[in-house]
């Protein structure tokens, strides 16, 4: 079984000197973020495009297994007719992601909170995603965030379309928790400053035996089912990234959920 556990981005001021030691040199701060979380999310390929020399120092800096998600472009996401995202999809796709190599991970592509369920628009995009880029294998998660996602025909759409349905703990929208791809994709958000690791230690206990029957084929019990099957049983790669909510508390969360997971 392979659980991925980590983070969003690894540029942050707060964590100098709670998560980066003092004086910690910043051009330096993914190599030390590498060495103690297993995945990162980049946030800001969703904000504007990168140079391919860009993508293969991130690879560079970053030891073997590691594996880095990419956001997708709001470009491709934010906008009323996502049929008509071709382009954009080609464009972010194509900026040199594949300097990545075997350190690319799932892409996620994320809509706005408003973005209501269209079935008709949303399985064009779907198709729109492509399978591979320059040779080199693409998975794709999606994340919604609008109730009217919770219908059997969204879950169907995606797992035909052997994309991920992001499972996002909020307390800001509704999660659907239905596996529809190989892998699992997990963001925690209601992180609390109150605790050190972000979340009360029993709760790390239950996100930890909640990733392992994840990643061993399982169905968790306790998360919000669209649909009542249980997904065929085969293992799956599982990323969980500590995302928003208390974001100071992030890596040590995701250090305390490494630990659970590996222990």
């Amino acid at each position: 079984m392979t659980i991925r556990i980590g983070i969003g981005g690894w540029t942050y001021e707060p964590w100098r000197g709670t998560f980066y030691p003092e004086k910690w040199p910043q051009k330096r701060e993914l190599d030390y973020a590498a060495e103690h979380v297993t995945a990162i999310e980049i946030n800001g390929t969703y904000y504007g495009s990168q140079k391919p020399a860009t993508f293969a120092s991130w690879a560079k800096a970053v030891p073997d297994g590691f594996v880095f998600s990419l956001k997708a472009s709001r470009y491709c996401t934010n906008r009323k007719v996502l049929a008509e995202a071709g382009e954009s999809i080609a464009k972010f796709t194509g900026q040199g992601i594949v300097e990545l190599g075997d350190r690319l991970g799932p892409i996620l592509w994320q809509f706005m909170a408003t973005k209501k369920f269209d079935a008709d628009d949303f399985a064009a995009f779907l198709k729109l995603l492509p399978a591979k880029q320059d040779g080199l294998a693409l998975r794709h998660a999606i994340q919604v965030r609008h109730e009217s996602f919770a219908v059997p025909e969204f879950v169907a759409m995606c797992r035909d379309a052997g994309v991920a349905i992001v499972f996002a703990q909020s307390a800001e929208y509704p999660a659907i928790a239905d596996v529809t791809g190989d892998f699992v994709y997990a963001r925690l958000e209601d992180a609390e400053e109150r605790y050190v690791a972000g979340y009360a230690p029993t709760a790390l206990d239950e996100w930890a035996d909640k990733a392992k029957i994840w990643a061993a084929g399982g169905r968790p019990e306790g998360l919000p089912y669209v649909e009542d099957a249980t997904p065929a049983k085969k293992t799956r790669e599982t990323f969980v990234f500590f995302i928003n909510g208390a974001k100071v508390r992030a890596p040590h969360a995701a250090m305390a959920l490494i630990e659970r997971v590996e222990g």
